[in-house]
């Protein structure tokens, strides 16, 4: 805290060289063993609230700082220098509302005053609310209510599918019909073209003479923990939702979930989803999205999770394709290799091979295409048809759809011993 005529002097002064030029620097060097320095900077309409007092500073005006006043007469005199200001005080927040309405940010990835209403603005009327009623025999059995965007002005919708297709039954996804309501009040008659209940993802199809609003489609690849989201929906039915926070983890797994079949890999935020929230958008500051709203932890608060849209992309072009997602499985478990788990499980094994990184193989499925190509446990995987690997995503993305397809796979074992392998992936069964 300043304390004392001199330090008090000092920052009045700054403030008037703040409002001659808009920053101001004084340092106070004399009668002391310490050094202060103030450093001060204004918006142009705080310095020309400030112009009349600096006025005053050059004319030898007597200045008091208050807390060298008794409390009787405790005060501020320089506010009387407002008389002579060109803005006065009433005016002071509507000068300043006006100065800051462009939004300047400091830097790129710098969080605006307007950022995240316009990042809303940009895909709010995209943004869709979607209730599917289940009935059998006459009887209406439940109501699914959830939320969607659409991508294509001709009416392609992203959702969940859950919020469109029944979990409980084993049976293939039909051309069932939902109900699909605009931010702007239109109601339209949508039919569910594709569901993966495994992605939690499902596309539907609305028909409209007139083209509708679409959102744009960004990359989940660019964020980093800690990157500004928008989450939209219809939470509990509360249509126009808007929240916001960041990005917890760009890569959560789903075995960390508790989540079995073929492995995942979510985007954590700790943005306010609840149910109805499910398959809208999660955007970024530029209003593209960059995933799909799928779930959160019950009766935790800041833990929720969506699709990265990068994933959500190539499941719609297996839709296209195949008419449903083709996963290649190859019985394989594997984890990521990293220079503190390569020492560590060279401390364990000096037979361990000596590598830099790769994917290691703890343990081949009996019967499975990886135990009749000859993998063994403790092989590490460093080059997977022909290319390098470091990650079990970079294998995922190379095999992409190819079922029944050949590919060469070169393994280390232990003593350092190189293998080339040839392994032929089934379609997975997403059942185990």
């Amino acid at each position: 805290m300043l304390r004392g005529g001199r330090r008090a002097a000092l920052l009045l002064a700054a403030a008037a060289g703040v409002a001659g030029a808009g920053t101001g620097a004084l340092a106070d060097r004399g009668g002391g063993d310490s050094a202060t320095a103030v450093y001060a900077s204004a918006s142009p309409p705080l310095r020309q609230l400030l112009s009349g007092a600096a006025e005053g500073l050059r004319s030898g005006a007597r200045l008091v700082s208050p807390w060298m006043l008794p409390p009787l007469y405790q005060g501020f005199p320089i506010l009387n220098s407002f008389a002579s200001a060109s803005v006065s005080p009433a005016n002071l927040s509507d000068q300043g509302s006006v100065g800051s309405s462009d939004d300047s940010r400091c830097c790129p990835g710098c969080l605006g005053r307007n950022s995240i209403a316009k990042a809303a603005s940009a895909v709010g009327p995209a943004v869709v609310n979607i209730s599917s009623i289940q009935d059998t025999h006459g009887w209406v059995l439940e109501q699914s209510i959830g939320s969607g965007t659409i991508i294509d002005p001709d009416g392609t919708i992203l959702t969940c599918a859950h919020v469109v297709v029944d979990f409980q039954s084993t049976r293939a996804v039909v051309k069932r019909k939902v109900s699909v309501t605009l931010q702007d009040g239109r109601e339209f008659e949508g039919v569910v073209l594709n569901a993966d209940r495994h992605s939690d993802i499902a596309v539907v199809k609305i028909k409209s003479k007139t083209p509708l609003p679409a959102a744009r489609l960004g990359s989940s690849a660019k964020l980093r923990p800690g990157d500004w989201v928008v989450a939209l929906g219809c939470p509990l039915s509360l249509q126009n939702t808007v929240t916001s926070g960041i990005v917890s983890c760009v890569d959560r797994k789903s075995s960390d979930l508790g989540l079995g079949g073929v492995r995942r890999e979510y985007l954590q935020t700790d943005c306010a989803i609840n149910q109805g929230n499910s398959g809208g958008p999660l955007v970024n500051l530029d209003g593209e999205i960059i995933g799909i709203n799928v779930m959160k932890v019950r009766d935790a608060d800041g833990l929720s999770f969506a699709v990265p849209i990068d994933s959500v992309v190539k499941i719609v072009e297996n839709f296209k394709k195949n008419g449903r997602v083709v996963r290649p499985w190859l019985g394989l478990k594997m984890l990521d290799l990293n220079p503190m788990i390569i020492a560590q499980l060279k401390e364990k094994s000096s037979s361990f091979p000596d590598v830099r990184n790769g994917v290691l193989v703890p343990m081949v499925t009996p019967g499975s295409p990886a135990e009749r190509a000859g993998f063994r446990p403790g092989d590490v995987v460093v080059e997977f048809d022909g290319k390098p690997v470091e990650s079990i995503k970079e294998i995922i993305d190379i095999m992409g759809d190819k079922v029944g397809v050949p590919f060469k796979v070169i393994v280390k074992r232990a003593n350092n011993v190189t293998e080339t392998l040839t392994v032929i992936p089934e379609e997975a069964d997403v059942s185990r």
